[in-house]
């Protein structure tokens, strides 16, 4: 019996440790991912390595080889990983208003403050790896473009909401006006990377909500105002 005491309480201790490991592996590979996002939003996904990593992290090569067996491993991690800290930055901040018109122009909004934000030091991570590979077949530019289509199709099917619920016109076309929102907000972000032009954001925004107050119906527009009203009175009470 005291042997098998001994046994179990020595199983305990070594899946105890083993378990120790595995969180210290998984810290130190999404330090080492959020690193990697960071360099390639500023000098691309191209320009990422083992050996760049290895030496900005000051850790060795064989070490983040163990974490990641080949450089298109990397490059899709960080892609993933990327793609996670965009929907914390802009789409849980909105998870939880109302749905319809009034989340969308709220995500939006959200979409712009993270690229105001310089979430990462080269910008948007996307916007500037779709540049990078719009024209370069393989696995990363396959993984870009979903990543891009994701975003198109939430803007989409956020419209169609509202035009259940009565707040847009039936007659709009769910994908002109997806296209139309996501240009305004792109050519924003361009305008600040290029000439750190922040009025570009406020024109984004006003273009935005010109266009839906455009396509909204007389419920959409009570909704849209209702909001901007209490966006300008949380405004105030911050000041």
């Amino acid at each position: 019996m005291a042997q098998e005491i001994g046994g179990s309480a020595a199983t305990g201790e070594t899946t105890e440790r083993a378990d120790g490991r595995r969180v210290r592996g998984d810290r130190t590979r999404k330090a080492i991912l959020a690193k990697a996002v960071d360099i390639a939003s500023a000098e691309g996904l191209e320009g990422l390595t083992i050996g760049r990593l290895s030496t900005e992290l000051g850790v060795s090569k064989s070490g983040l080889f163990a974490h990641f067996g080949s450089k298109q491993e990397l490059q899709l991690e960080v892609i993933e990983t990327a793609s996670e800290t965009f929907e914390e930055e802009v789409w849980l901040p909105v998870a939880d208003i109302e749905p319809g018109v009034v989340r969308l122009l709220a995500l939006m909004d959200s979409w712009l403050a993270y690229f105001r934000r310089g979430v990462f030091s080269g910008g948007c991570f996307f916007s500037n790896a779709q540049h990078e590979y719009d024209s370069r077949p393989g696995p990363i530019r396959d993984e870009i473009a979903k990543q891009k289509q994701r975003w198109t199709d939430a803007i989409v099917a956020h419209i169609r909401s509202a035009q259940r619920r009565g707040q847009l016109r039936s007659d709009v076309e769910p994908e002109q006006l997806a296209f139309e929102l996501d240009a305004a907000g792109v050519l924003a972000n361009s305008r600040w990377q290029l000439h750190r032009d922040e009025r570009g954001f406020d024109r984004a925004s006003t273009a935005i909500r010109n266009r839906l107050a455009a396509s909204a119906t007389a419920s959409g527009r009570r909704a849209l105002d209702g909001y901007t009203k209490r966006e300008l009175l949380a405004e105030a009470a911050a000041r």
